[in-house]
């Protein structure tokens, strides 16, 4: 057990991954809520009346990894300060980044992401309930990209990679967090990103693959689900997969993008009114920055309850831009991201707009550009389980042409406000201070 000590405010980490080409780096940034893979960051709780978030901090100046834990509570409009779960000794690379969830009894767990085989990764629990002041370790082991989810009256199921010369799927589950059944692979075709959601008990993962593990050229669209913790998964129609899943063109194939030339990244998953999966991700031509990559195309896959639906939302400037899909049962469908050209253009990210779908993804529309005449690029824009209207999304910024401070920023529902986490406290609380609006 130890108490988390904190930070003086909210400061994110700047990451570049130095594979830079004509129009700068593959990413790079403010990548405090990075990546895609790491799911979920944030989680509302109605007993608490908070929404409880993890991200990848730095003291301001540094780009020393710090993984952080906070609250926004929705009673008072007021934030903590954030407090350190883990320091990461010196890594200055948000793969490391944390993810989050809440068990029955209202613990706060931080998944802290490894590395490969050459950095481990870390489980936390939370020693108090709806509380980020102290956390015990429960693990230490081979684990990347986590994703834990809470399936009520069952415990956990935990997706994750594993790199075993290429990046593979994995899961385990525990009823407790504490025993842990063995790591059971889900998909080995070269290697894979994913990710994934959770209704009821039906937890959804959506994935590409890397041909000959090659991850700039990875494609394809895949979907499987399960029902009873990992025993068993399935396509979107029912029918039974057997895994681990290692034939490219197996039934979990929603499209087959190889064929077609495009390459696919991953961004976001969830289930329409009547529990069907939707998917969004970005298609590009290219795995370098710049217009060579054009078009880079948000696209909607839906499953209609006998195929796969697609659409397109809009067109954005770098394949590492990273937004999430929100669904209002029997109600619109909205897209917050930043698929607009930022102050660096060609670089991860942009300005943060809202775009909304009246006909269930099929056309799309821009609602409101949130943010204006920012510095920076804002980047990976998160989605809340169970969003309170007042903490909808959030995300950070930073410069990808260079080492920059990095900011953490949320909107509401409506996506008429942006406010600003305060990257310097005073006191033990503070009111997050509006800085734009749509």
């Amino acid at each position: 057990m130890q108490n988390a000590p904190n930070t003086p405010g909210y400061t994110g980490i700047w990451f570049t991954l130095g594979q830079v080409s004509e129009h700068g780096d593959k990413y790079s940034g403010g990548l405090g809520t990075y990546t895609a893979k790491h799911v979920p960051l944030a989680v509302y709780s109605p007993e608490a009346r908070k929404t409880f978030f993890v991200y990848g901090g730095a003291l301001d100046g540094q780009r020393h990894l710090l993984a952080m834990a906070s609250y926004y509570d929705h009673a008072r409009g007021v934030v903590p300060r954030p407090s350190i779960v883990h320091d990461k000794g010196g890594v200055d690379d948000p793969h490391d980044n944390p993810s989050i969830a809440l068990d029955g009894q209202g613990h706060v767990w931080v998944f802290v992401s490894g590395r490969g085989r050459g950095r481990p990764g870390y489980k936390y629990r939370s020693v108090e309930p709806h509380s980020v002041d102290a956390f015990e370790r429960v693990s230490e082991e081979e684990m990347t990209y986590p994703q834990p989810w809470w399936v009520d009256g069952r415990g956990f199921l935990h997706l994750f990679t594993k790199y075993t010369g290429v990046r593979e799927l994995y899961w385990n589950s525990s009823p407790d967090g504490r025993a842990w059944s063995g790591h059971r692979k889900l998909a080995g075709m070269g290697g894979h990103y994913q990710t994934s959601r959770r209704l009821g008990h039906r937890v959804l993962t959506a994935f590409n693959m890397h041909p000959g593990g090659a991850v700039d050229v990875r494609t394809n669209l895949y979907f499987a689900q399960t029902e009873d913790m990992g025993e068993t998964w399935r396509t979107a129609d029912g029918a039974e997969l057997d895994t681990p899943m290692t034939d490219r063109h197996c039934p979990a194939l929603a499209r087959d993008y190889e064929a077609e030339g495009r390459l696919v990244y991953m961004k976001d998953i969830s289930f329409d009114a009547d529990g069907n999966p939707v998917i969004l991700v970005v298609t590009s031509a290219d795995h370098r920055p710049g217009p060579v990559g054009d078009p880079r195309v948000w696209e909607i896959a839906r499953w209609t309850g006998y195929e796969w639906a697609f659409g397109e939302v809009t067109r954005s400037t770098h394949n590492y831009d990273m937004g999430s899909l929100y669904i209002d049962p029997g109600g619109a469908w909205r897209v917050i991201g930043p698929t607009e050209p930022g102050p660096q253009r060609w670089g991860t990210g942009g300005e943060v707009a809202s775009w909304i779908s009246a006909d269930r993804g099929a056309t799309w529309r821009r609602e409101r550009v949130l943010t204006h005449g920012s510095p920076y690029n804002h980047t990976y824009v998160r989605r809340p389980v169970d969003a309170h209207p007042d903490f909808y999304a959030f995300w950070a910024d930073g410069d990808p042409d260079g080492f920059s401070p990095s900011r953490l920023y949320y909107t509401n529902r409506a996506c008429d406000a942006v406010w600003m986490l305060p990257p310097v406290m005073e006191s033990d609380l503070a009111e997050p201070a509006r800085i734009d609006g749509g």
